[in-house]
């Protein structure tokens, strides 16, 4: 059975991640998750499909929000799920009787927490509002003056308050001062104001350094020269090549060595690292978190398809938030970081349909989103077994995570 994961943040008020909703596929003929399906998408494939993908690589941490519908509940499947680290999010469709009040009352005395999805102020939906830990509110169904006053009403519980669908700045902007005290969807990747953030405020050397580590062959001497310069680079470098992302034996003690440590590879890939978190200034984390997991993820797709372009792959992931990073218009950025023409293209959305590196991006896009329709349709397109797909999401979590310890 071929089954999918992928995760979307869930944001605090000051845009740190809480936790991530695991977005599923429940069956082959399913694609995406349908609460309506209760028998064909059984507990025992949702807890499944979570392991196959590594339950630790996809809450990175953070705690995991987890859909349950009716059947689910009344079978106790979140026991397959840590308590400590789970949210079970009730669905919509699920009626509060008493059976489902039963259940999510074991649930809540063996430490699970209870969220309600999509929720409206309902007189029937009382006996299970005084269960739960937190309310989802769709943003774009529900008028901003209903939406205060149900905020309103929930702190006055004790309860928290997620607004779901959170596209735009603007809609975050209100939402904090309407109390919400957490925040999904898109928004925190789109840019807040596009105010003509040049990119030589990135150091210079970084910049230098990216341009050089696009080069068909590297020139380790130039390279280490460049390096030596900046104090800055010689220790992230150092760093990057003693961490555990790599096994070796000794302590670097020259950039000469560091370098030789890497390979050509990993050089490259530190390189964009370098820029790219050097970039994010007073930026939510899941923007680099996102851009990692997507870099890694189409560079990894890329080697099992077509090995000879993964680095232009990799830069295409990691550089398609740069215009959130920066506030500014990708295109402008893109032209004064002089990228090659496959990735430009990719990231402008003006690649040919047939186009390998357009095609792996919007295959990590749609993979993110959890649009398995187009995940099954890109993947076929290239050949890709959804097992080795699967892998290289779980990959790209894990090694971001491991990334960003020693950026």
């Amino acid at each position: 059975m071929d089954v999918f994961v992928a995760r979307q943040a869930i944001l605090d008020r000051n845009r740190r991640v809480h936790g991530y909703e695991l977005l599923f596929r429940a069956s082959p003929e399913s694609m995406a998750f349908d609460p309506a399906a209760a028998p064909r998408a059984t507990g025992e494939v949702i807890a499944n499909s979570i392991f196959a993908s590594g339950l630790e690589n996809l809450r990175s941490g953070k705690t995991a929000f987890v859909n349950f519908d009716r059947g689910m509940l009344l079978g106790h499947w979140y026991k397959a799920l840590p308590p400590q680290n789970t949210v079970l999010e009730v669905l919509e469709s699920v009626a509060p009787d008493a059976e489902v009040l039963a259940a999510c009352q074991v649930a809540v005395e063996q430490g699970y927490r209870i969220a309600l999805d999509d929720y409206v102020a309902r007189p029937d939906y009382e006996p299970l509002l005084a269960l739960a830990n937190l309310v989802k509110v769709e943003v774009q169904s529900i008028s901003r003056p209903e939406q205060v006053e149900l905020v309103r009403s929930c702190h006055a519980r004790g309860l928290k308050v997620l607004a779901e669908k959170v596209e735009d700045y603007e809609q975050f902007e209100w939402g904090t001062s309407a109390g919400y005290d957490f925040f999904q969807g898109y928004f925190f990747a789109q840019p807040m104001v596009l105010r003509g953030r040049q990119i030589e405020t990135v150091k210079m050397s970084y910049l230098r350094l990216l341009q050089e580590t696009q080069q068909a062959e590297l020139d380790f001497s130039r390279l280490t020269t460049l390096i030596s310069e900046d104090v800055a680079l010689t220790y992230k470098l150092t760093r990057y090549a003693s961490s555990a992302l790599f096994s070796r034996r000794g302590q670097i003690r020259s950039v000469q060595q560091a370098l030789a440590t890497l390979g050509e590879p990993n050089i490259r890939r530190w390189a964009a690292l370098v820029l790219l978190t050097s970039s994010a200034v007073n930026k939510p984390g899941e923007l680099i978190t996102c851009s990692l997991v997507r870099g890694r993820f189409c560079e990894l797709m890329s080697t099992i398809a077509r090995p000879q372009v993964q680095h232009q792959a990799f830069l295409t992931g990691l550089f398609s938030l740069l215009d959130a990073l920066l506030d500014r218009p990708l295109d402008e950025v893109l032209e004064e970081l002089d990228l090659a023409s496959p990735i430009t293209s990719a990231l402008l959305k003006t690649a040919p349909e047939h186009d390998f590196i357009g095609g792996i991006y919007r295959l990590a896009c749609r993979y993110e989103a959890a649009a398995w329709q187009a995940v099954d349709l890109l993947l076929e397109k290239f050949q890709i077994p959804a097992a080795l797909a699967r892998w290289a999401y779980g990959e790209a979590l894990k090694w971001a995570r491991e990334a960003l310890a020693v950026a």
